[in-house]
């Protein structure tokens, strides 16, 4: 989560023209209540074992996605994402899911901007929630500094992907990651 700073921190910057700020403040007050819980979580059930429930959740809201069904970014749905997200994010450093889905009929920088710009504040508050109940500390920061290079290595070859995905059309990707991430999760619960 906080080799993740780097990398949101370059996206937004480069996709800042097309930030949805207002959905974004929603999401942050959004992500602040669910780190909060997420944190007293870690107080009262340390060992965690959330990980099979948010990869059901991730896959529901994709099968959802797929359906009829249209959630647009607005007030309330970002504000539910934003702690959806803070609290998945929190517990199992995934939550970009939640946002990824509610932002996935919107254009690709759009999509990258908002995101980046709410896991760029929100990694940085769950980290600060991680830190005050014991679970982020010398050895985490040691771990992270240690992947910025291959981060900096893919945010620098994105630039072509991003290009390409945004003839596609992003949702397609958004989905996919957001499976790919719930498959991530079911793995390392089951390892």
């Amino acid at each position: 989560m906080a080799s993740s700073v780097v990398l949101t921190l370059l996206i937004a910057f480069r996709e800042r023209a097309a930030i949805d700020f207002s959905g974004l403040g929603f999401a942050v007050v959004g992500r602040i209540l669910g780190t909060l819980l997420a944190a007293l979580v870690w107080i009262v059930l340390p060992s965690g074992g959330f990980d099979f429930l948010f990869a059901g959740l991730v896959l529901l809201g994709v099968a959802l996605s797929l359906s009829s069904l249209r959630v647009e970014p607005k007030p309330t749905t970002a504000t539910a994402a934003g702690a959806l997200s803070g609290f998945m994010g929190t517990l199992s450093s995934i939550g970009g899911p939640p946002m990824a889905l509610l932002y996935q009929r919107q254009s690709g920088p759009r999509i990258r901007g908002t995101l980046s710009g709410h896991f760029v504040i929100g990694a940085l508050i769950s980290l600060v929630a991680l830190a005050a109940v014991g679970r982020y500390g010398q050895e985490e920061i040691v771990l992270s500094i240690e992947l910025i290079p291959a981060i900096l290595a893919g945010y620098l070859a994105s630039g072509w992907v991003r290009e390409s995905v945004d003839r596609v059309g992003a949702r397609p990707f958004v989905l996919g990651l957001s499976v790919l991430a719930a498959v991530g999760i079911l793995y390392r619960a089951s390892s």
